[in-house]
């Protein structure tokens, strides 16, 4: 059993911020591995940058939880949308720490949630765990500490939520089982994809696409260069970079309003997030952003993330023109899987989503769940409505016939909205 000893919360604020009480009340349990284990809970990223800065470095986890992203994220998202950071750090009778669990409480559409800080753009929510975590602690024991986690978070007056939503939650970190697992979670309606890059990229591409598949590439990539020489292009400078920002925005749009969904980029503080993760420079090394030009044509634009030698294919756009009916969105990622072979990245992380072309390329499914809960009779209401929500939107997304015919007739709401 876990020793988790007292602690109080450590308070850095905005001066605009609401004061926040500490809450002191921790429970004790003890484990074998892992001795005592001190929780403090922090309102501030500022608070624990330092330390976080260096245990992300060693620890298992991703991009999404890294003190960079999470912080241009709550600067130009999480204040407007009033999330309070609710970050958990445990460590153990040395001092060391043994994970980080980025989280906040936020108005959500129908209640306040415990929610991940930067949970909607972050396609993998999880902690950061120390090496070997998973095996110095046992379910019952994170249970135990995530009970002391809610309890500690619920009794601030001030972060007070009625239920607990948390998505996109991965069934590993890194090399580790991921303990969230250990709570009462469900599939989440859609899954993720990466495949492990190896040898140059001539090796890699005949090794995973058959010899018809690579002749049909080598035709498209002809019929492309009969418009106009192709070229990869990596912008340089805060200018050229913001420049094809805005173009993937606009090619983005287009292709929201196509398919009839609400355009990402139109959210407030959004387009400024990623504006500013690719051109700050605490960020910008994070970012690849690229494009594939075709003659005078921008035909695909793409905005990935590198960390700890790995590739995660974000965003990615494409021109609507003639260019179009020859796949430049496909040529461009065989020369972004080339690019990231070509700078010694191991991994190419396609990121959430279940579209067909992931399947053909990955190795390895990333199995993603969500965890909704009630903490009040609010939240009881409002988790069982949402989690029969999820469910239905799994087997919809999960049943081709089904999934075909709600995209169908998305797109045709869409079509009637742009008509008026």
């Amino acid at each position: 059993m876990l020793d988790v000893q007292s602690g109080n919360d450590r308070l850095l604020l905005a001066a605009d911020a609401p004061a926040l009480s500490p809450a002191t009340a921790e429970t004790g349990t003890s484990a074998p591995g892992l001795g005592a284990l001190t929780i403090t809970i922090h309102h501030s990223l500022a608070e624990v940058e330092s330390d976080w800065r260096t245990f992300e470095r060693e620890a298992d986890g991703t991009v999404f939880q890294s003190v960079d992203w999470l912080a241009c994220w709550q600067r130009h998202i999480g204040e407007r949308g009033e999330a309070t950071p609710a970050i958990v750090v445990g460590r153990d009778a040395a001092g060391a720490m043994q994970f980080i669990l980025p989280l906040a409480v936020q108005v959500g559409r129908f209640a306040r949630e415990l929610t991940w800080l930067g949970s909607e753009l972050g396609d993998y929510n999880a902690p950061l765990l120390a090496p070997g975590f998973g095996e110095r602690i046992g379910r019952d024991d994170f249970l135990s500490v995530w009970r002391t986690i809610t309890e500690r978070i619920q009794s601030n007056p001030h972060l007070q939520f009625d239920l607990i939503h948390l998505t996109k939650i991965p069934d590993r970190v890194g090399t580790q089982n991921n303990p969230m697992l250990n709570l009462a979670v469900a599939p989440h309606p859609s899954g993720a994809y990466l495949t492990h890059l190896s040898g140059d990229w001539d090796a890699f591409y005949t090794a995973k696409r058959s010899s018809s598949t690579r002749r049909r590439d080598r035709t498209k990539r002809k019929r492309l260069a009969e418009i106009g020489d192709i070229r990869l292009f990596n912008p340089e400078g805060k200018a050229e970079t913001l420049q094809t920002l805005e173009m993937l925005m606009t090619q983005k749009a287009r292709s929201f309003a196509h398919m009839g969904v609400g355009n990402l980029f139109a959210r407030p503080g959004y387009a400024e997030f990623y504006r500013a993760l690719a051109t700050d420079p605490a960020t910008k090394h994070l970012v690849h952003v690229s494009s594939l030009n075709v003659g005078a044509t921008v035909a695909a634009i793409n905005l990935g993330l590198t960390w700890r030698g790995c590739y995660y294919h974000l965003l990615a756009s494409y021109d609507d023109g003639e260019a179009s009916r020859f796949g430049p969105g496909a040529a461009h990622l065989h020369d972004l899987m080339r690019w990231a072979i070509e700078h010694d990245l191991g991994v190419f992380d396609f990121t959430i989503g279940d579209e067909p072309y992931k399947r053909d390329w990955c190795d390895t499914e990333v199995r993603l769940y969500d965890l909704i809960a009630g903490a009040t009779r609010r939240g009881l209401f409002v988790a069982a409505v949402m989690a029969v929500a999820a469910r239905l939107k799994r087997w919809i997304k999960q049943t081709p016939l089904l999934w075909a015919l709600f995209s169908k007739g998305r797109e045709a709401v869409g079509s009637l909205r742009r008509s008026r």
